[in-house]
């Protein structure tokens, strides 16, 4: 299995940039990441003074996926998450979409240890781990890895996580994935601007479903439900903080599979 470490990232996602590794269809691949602050509110003596914001969350890639061309679709298993031991949490007047509620920087770093986010001495949380930001190269011009659209990207969606697969439509050859921005645990909605941000390691199996029936946008499939994943300027489910607004729509399978129509990819 191959991995890519985060001494590859980028901060736009775009046809024009030039792959970091490739694979072939159906192969394994870990990618490991920084938080979505590139790691720099770790260190104890970290200030919002003293760190520099980047222009985009840090996205690992991207990665070239051999015969995947435009029309089709890649495949993505999420076979696994694995977090780092202390993930972040902030607050303060710049951003979040109840921003005008705080008056300054809040910082705080919780351990995540045996599954748990440990927040205080009376407070742990059972974490969620997902992936905020993957995505694909778009069609046309390059995109920030802060904003969601077709392609992927910051979508901040929950269900993004381990035991699912993610469908991805392919705008340009290879598709040149990237991913990053993991939360331990976040709220549907990320109205503060931020989840339990943290870094970590991804393993996916990345397989390529050729030009038959293929969406035009993100979907996933869980075991129980069918979920498409749209973003737009005006709308406010899954995460309302970023330039485009995500909203997903969950199907029962149940439902689909009574009609005789099981998966995304079956013939």
């Amino acid at each position: 299995m191959k991995t890519i470490t985060r001494n590859y990232i980028t901060h736009t996602l775009s046809k024009d940039n030039p792959p970091c590794e490739r694979i072939r269809a159906g192969e394994t691949v870990a990618f490991e990441t920084y938080d979505c602050f590139t790691n720099q509110f770790l260190p104890v003596d970290a200030t919002f003074e003293n760190v520099v914001r980047k222009p985009g969350n840090p996205a690992t890639g991207p990665l070239f996926i051999e015969g995947a061309m435009p029309g089709d679709m890649l495949k993505i298993d999420i076979l696994d998450i694995v977090l780092g031991p202390v993930g972040v949490v902030m607050l303060g007047p710049g951003s979040g979409s109840e921003k005008e509620f705080f008056s300054q920087n809040t910082l705080k770093r919780i351990p995540v240890i045996d599954g748990f986010a440990h927040y205080s001495e009376q407070l742990k949380l059972a974490i969620t781990p997902m992936i905020g930001v993957i995505g694909v190269a778009p069609a046309g011009d390059g995109v920030s890895t802060i904003t969601p659209m077709d392609h992927g990207g910051n979508m901040d969606c929950t269900q993004i996580r381990k035991g699912v697969t993610l469908y991805l439509p392919v705008f340009a050859e290879g598709a040149l994935l990237s991913l990053g921005d993991f939360h331990a645990i976040m709220g549907d909605g990320e109205v503060e601007d931020c989840g339990l941000e943290i870094e970590g390691k991804a393993v996916l199996q990345v397989d390529v479903v050729k030009n038959r029936n293929c969406v035009p946008y993100p979907m996933i499939e869980t075991n129980e439900k069918l979920i498409t994943i749209a973003s737009a300027e005006d709308l406010v489910i899954c995460q309302t903080v970023n330039p485009m607004k995500t909203v997903r729509m969950e199907f029962p399978r149940y439902i689909t599979r009574s009609y005789g129509f099981d998966s995304i990819s079956a013939d």
